[in-house]
C-alpha cells in the first residue's frame, strides 16, 4: 500500500490536491520526482506558485519543518523555486489569447488592468 502525499512533513489537504491535479498520487511517487522536478509539474497543471509552498515541500521531503532553514539555505531555495517557476512557464504555451510579450509582462506584474471601482455606491448626478 502506498503512503498518502499529506504524510510527508509539512504538507496537508490542499498541498496533496495539487499533487493529485498534477497526477502526483502517492508520496512515493513525490519522492522519486523530487521537489524540483514536483513543483515544476504542479506549476504547469495550474497550480499557484509560491515560495513557502515550495518550501514546505521540500524542506518536507526532508523530514524537515517548513521554516527550518538558514538564510544561505533559504536563498537556494529560492533559486530552486524560481528555476522551477520559469521550467513551468517554459513546458506550457501561452494560449490565453494574449501575445507571448502580453504573458511576460503580465507575470511581472507589469500590464496595467482595468480601473475597479472604489465605492460599490453609484456616483450621484
Amino acid at each position: 500500500m502506498t503512503d498518502p502525499i499529506r504524510s510527508i512533513r509539512n504538507l496537508g489537504a490542499a498541498m496533496e490536491a495539487a499533487c493529485h491535479a498534477a497526477g502526483i498520487m502517492d508520496a512515493e511517487t513525490l519522492r522519486a520526482l523530487g521537489a524540483d522536478a514536483a513543483y515544476a509539474q504542479m506549476i504547469a497543471h495550474g497550480h499557484r506558485p509560491h515560495v513557502l509552498a515550495f518550501s514546505a515541500l521540500a524542506l518536507g521531503l526532508q523530514g524537515r519543518h517548513w521554516n527550518d532553514a538558514d538564510p544561505r539555505e533559504k536563498a537556494a531555495l529560492r533559486a530552486r523555486f524560481d528555476a522551477a517557476k520559469a521550467a513551468a512557464a517554459r513546458s506550457v504555451p501561452h494560449d490565453k489569447g494574449r501575445t507571448p510579450m502580453d504573458a511576460a509582462l503580465d507575470e511581472i506584474g507589469v500590464i496595467v488592468r482595468a480601473a475597479q471601482p472604489t465605492s460599490s455606491r453609484p456616483e450621484k448626478k
